[in-house]
């Protein structure tokens, strides 16, 4: 059997060590120690700053022909500076998601260590702690709003370390915090969510005494803890809803159970078995990896994890999707120049790579929600900045759809980051063929982004091609024909990948709904007019029209490989050449010196080079994700150094880009063919997945022997008919009913 649980022969001591819980809102890091328990809270929607309707420069609409008329003439230069005075956006409280206080239990005593056993099962979503005769069992309830604890023995309590302004009281039965979410390094030190903790401590036997700020549990047998968390975000009252979940929340078996029902209820629908399980602590089992011993089971388990914090992470009822962090909060991306924010130039929408094919399609309900808001907001930015129908948003947005080009030229100006993060809609469709949600909610956000490029898209001199501009490929830099570094440009290769991929999908989803017809000509049109991939000389794909150097070749972003996947506009079978130059594209990257190796990168290439057919290498980027870009509770991180950052800051885009690749590996499709076993690695000789998803409402389960198919269940939603590939052999099956039909190798001659 595969391993379910992360297991650790000691405390943790940092916020790498500690174990993650949620509930699709509410978060928390549970420490786990001797003498004294720590759980580090956070939730989502915890932000300061606040909604803005002047982000966008004033001057940016009068200068913009400008700028691409110099672009056009090889004024790189003087583009760039002015550019840089009249493009970029002007926040005034665009704010961050901000941790929350810590609850801190001090246990006191004499305890040993020499019992000790901390685990997060993935299976239960419980964490727990034994200590000798000492127990400690935590987890977050997305049934009934808050986070539980069921512990034993005394204690003394409070909430404590934190960075909010705000006080906390004892209670009757428990602490309270008030406070806001207030900052000034990415706010006006005056907006910001209004916070509300409450604590609830449910004693068996024992007695509970309050002074102050803390409070004081004596001769209990045990006490059940209960923690919920309100705010004022989108009009709620934050104290009403904190009181409420910690009152209304029922006995610890009854809170328990119902939390394990749910939780399985996602959980189990995948299982996965590469290999024998490592009787050893997971931090050491991740330390053998990374000095060369095998340990498949352990990318099975990091596999689960991603499914697991997709899970804790993001729910259909959540009210926004996952930020930079998701649901956790280290302090340091809040307390740097990035934000704790929602990324739109790969992160958000890495974010959510397990979901999809990892069979928890409404996990990404929450995303669905936040992309119609960034749509009308969107739809005033395109209007004022580009004069443009539709709706635009750039490389950064905020919890209330900020959508103006971030504050500086060089990484702000990603006029496709919408367009890209609009994919996820066509994608959730694809899976799940629901006609009504693509209607109501996926094709309006669509037509707003094809009509916004139809707008937008402009005739290069040259050739007459269809291009975008002035934008960025995000975050790179070239160097243009007089050495001079620039970052705005006519025509990159992502904008022309996203554009390729918005006017297809609305021009299909209109088919499909039989509904404006004269925007599908003009998607159809436009289309036909886009600038063609190109190959440099170098033998590498093209990021930009003309083919410059990088200014600085071991940049971490490779936009323009968005082509290879989530798309698949690039492919070694159909272009075999482009794929090639795709390949030489990540040689190079990896090749320079200084190559900025983190973890949203390791999976990315993962991900490519599983749509590149190539398992082996596949499977490097993954342990590499694991042992260089994962830490000792195998969350992934961006490393010191890269992006401005001082120390490893925690990135949840890893973990769930990893898993999202791993599945790729296993099971590709494009709804009209499913390709079992794609990118495979010679070391997984023998294994199984059962559960995954597959484009057109087919659900998978798959075994192989000695590194070859042995048998695939495929079960359709619906009457349906489809191609299978494993290889080079490809079978044609239908279903007249839903149910599943069984192949095997001898579907599939050599």
């Amino acid at each position: 059997m595969p391993t379910t649980d992360l297991f650790y022969d000691r405390p943790a001591e940092r916020w790498f060590e500690a174990l993650p819980i949620g509930n699709g809102r509410l978060g928390g890091m549970v420490y786990g120690g001797i003498t004294t328990e720590i759980i580090r809270l956070s939730e989502s929607t915890a932000w300061s700053g606040a909604p803005s309707d002047t982000d966008v420069s004033p001057t940016a609409a009068r200068h913009l022909p400008a700028i691409r008329q110099l672009l056009f003439d090889g004024k790189y230069a003087e583009a760039q500076r002015l550019a840089e005075q009249h493009l970029p956006g002007r926040p005034t409280s665009f704010g961050t998601n901000v941790p929350l206080p810590r609850l801190r239990l001090d246990f006191g005593g004499d305890h040993t260590t020499e019992s000790y056993r901390r685990t997060l099962d993935l299976d239960t979503g419980l964490v727990r702690i034994e200590i000798g005769d000492h127990v400690r069992e935590v987890f977050a309830s997305h049934p009934h709003g808050v986070i539980a604890m069921r512990t034993t023995g005394g204690f003394t309590a409070t909430l404590d370390d934190s960075v909010l302004p705000g006080t906390t009281t004892a209670t009757e039965d428990g602490l309270a915090f008030s406070g806001r979410a207030v900052e000034s390094l990415h706010s006006n030190g005056q907006d910001g969510a209004t916070v509300e903790i409450r604590c609830r401590f449910v004693l068996e036997g024992g007695t509970l005494s309050a002074d102050g700020d803390t409070i004081t549990v004596s001769g209990a047998d045990a006490v059940v803890v209960l923690i919920a968390v309100g705010t004022d975000w989108a009009g709620e009252d934050a104290a009403g809803r904190a009181e409420k979940l910690v009152a209304a929340a029922p006995g610890y078996e009854t809170l328990r159970a119902a939390h394990i029902a749910d939780h399985q209820s996602l959980m189990r629908r995948v299982s996965l078995d590469l290999g024998e399980p490592v009787a050893l602590p997971t931090d050491v089992r991740r330390e053998r990896l990374a000095q060369g011993h095998r340990d498949d089971d352990l990318i099975a388990l990091y596999y689960q994890y991603g499914r697991y914090l997709t899970i804790a992470g993001s729910r259909a009822d959540s009210p926004l999707p996952l930020a930079l962090q998701g649901v956790w909060n280290d302090g340091f991306a809040s307390s740097m120049g990035w934000s704790n924010d929602f990324h739109l130039d790969i992160n958000t929408q890495q974010n959510y790579w397990a979901a999809e094919s990892g069979n928890l399609a409404e996990c990404q309900t929450p995303l669905f929600g936040f992309l119609r808001r960034l749509a009308e907001t969107g739809a005033t930015t395109a209007r004022q900045m580009y004069g443009s129908r539709g709706w635009v948003a750039h490389t950064v947005t905020n919890a209330w759809g900020y959508s103006a080009p971030g504050a500086g030229i060089g990484w702000g100006l990603n006029v496709t980051g919408g367009a890209w993060m609009a994919l996820q809609l066509w994608e959730h469709y694809e899976y799940g063929l629901d006609e009504n949600y693509l209607r109501e909610h996926a094709y309006p956000v669509l037509r707003g982004a094809a009509e916004f490029l139809l707008d937008y898209l402009v005739p290069e001199p040259t050739n007459g091609w269809l291009v975008a501009g002035p934008a960025e490929s995000p975050e790179n830099a070239y160097l243009a024909p007089d050495g001079t570094r620039g970052t705005v440009a006519m025509g990159t290769t992502a904008d022309r990948a996203f554009a390729e991929a918005i006017l297809r999908i609305c021009g299909q989803a209109a088919e499909i709904l039989g509904v404006d017809p004269a925007l599908r000509a003009r998607t159809e049109a436009a289309r036909a007019r886009l600038s063609p991939f190109r190959i440099g000389r170098h033998g590498q794909l093209q990021e930009w029209l003309h083919d410059f150097d990088e200014a600085d070749p071991a940049h971490r972003h490779t936009s323009h490989l968005v082509s290879v996947f989530p798309e698949r506009q690039i492919s070694p079978r159909r272009t075999p050449e482009l794929a090639r130059a795709v390949e030489v594209t990540i040689e190079r990257r990896q090749a320079a010196p200084g190559w900025e190796q983190t973890e949203w990168v390791e999976a990315n290439f993962a991900a490519f080079h599983a749509r590149l057919l190539n398992g082996d290498k596949a499977l490097h980027h993954i342990t590499r994700l694991i042992t260089d870009a994962s830490e000792t509770n195998l969350l992934s991180y961006s490393q010191g150094g890269i992006a401005g950052a001082e120390q490893n800051i925690y990135s949840f885009d890893g973990n769930s880009g990893g898993a999202g690749a791993i599945a790729e590996m296993l099971l590709q499709s494009d709804g009209d063919e499913i390709e079992l076993l794609p990118a495979l690695p010679s070391t997984w000789r023998n294994g199984s997945v059962q559960g995954l998803r597959a484009r057109g409402g087919f659900t998978v389960d798959l075994t192989w022997r000695e590194g070859r198919l042995h048998e695939a269940h495929i079960r359709s939603d619906r009457k349906t008919t489809t191609r299978v590939r494993y290889q080079d052999a490809v079978t044609g099956l239908t279903w007249h009913e839903p149910h599943h039909h069984t192949v095997d190798h001898s579907n599939f001659p050599a």
